[in-house]
């Protein structure tokens, strides 16, 4: 209890500057919260089962039948599998226009991270800026006049700083974990693509020959 009192004593001794701090924060938690249910609902791919299969086998769709219509992995390979017929290099081309979409949908909002782990630090350090100015001019000429009021600019400074930084630290570490992880999304994607689209070629190849 204690330790919530101090903080919230800290968020008041660093003046107006924590009011936006903490809409970043804010934005920030959604963004992540957001994203890592994404991640876990629409992102998570299925591994091979205990006979090698995996999704993406011509033989093999219904195994990922049960996942939700919007899985990075139904998107990808529904409309592809419908398309089964046309030429190859359709099919590759459409793949390639398919992942970038995905990865364009499951990196929503990361700009917005990315910008919070830009600005937190700047506004904390308008916080500072606006404390020392503070301090400094309870400083008359004669010497110091208010020292209650110097200790407590610069502890607004310093309040505002530590808070901007710690917005921008989390902020940081979730914008390269999602981002991580859009990248090896998108590498299973054209590698289950790439699986599935040479053993298309390869049955089309079949069919030519016995035709």
């Amino acid at each position: 209890m204690q330790d919530w009192l101090g903080i919230v004593q800290a968020a008041r001794v660093g003046g107006w500057v924590v009011y936006p701090l903490t809409l970043l924060a804010v934005i920030a938690l959604v963004i992540i919260l957001d994203r890592a249910w994404v991640f876990w609902r629409f992102a998570a791919i299925p591994r091979p089962d205990a006979d090698g299969n995996v999704p993406g086998d011509p033989g093999h769709t219904a195994a990922f039948r049960h996942l939700p219509a919007q899985h990075a992995l139904r998107r990808l390979f529904d409309p592809l599998i419908r398309n089964a017929a046309k030429p190859a290099w359709w099919i590759e081309a459409r793949a390639g226009a398919l992942a970038l979409e995905v990865q364009r949908d499951m990196s929503k909002g990361l700009w917005v991270l990315e910008t919070i782990v830009t600005a937190a630090p700047l506004l904390g350090l308008l916080g500072t800026i606006v404390g020392m100015m503070h301090a400094f001019r309870l400083i008359g000429n004669n010497g110091l006049v208010n020292p209650g009021g110097v200790t407590g600019g610069v502890a607004q400074a310093l309040v505002a700083t530590a808070i901007g930084l710690v917005i921008a630290l989390v902020s940081l570490f979730a914008f390269n974990y999602f981002s991580r992880r859009i990248d090896r999304l998108v590498d299973e994607l054209e590698a289950s693509a790439s699986a599935w689209l040479s053993d298309l070629r390869l049955e089309q190849e079949r069919q030519t020959e016995t035709s």
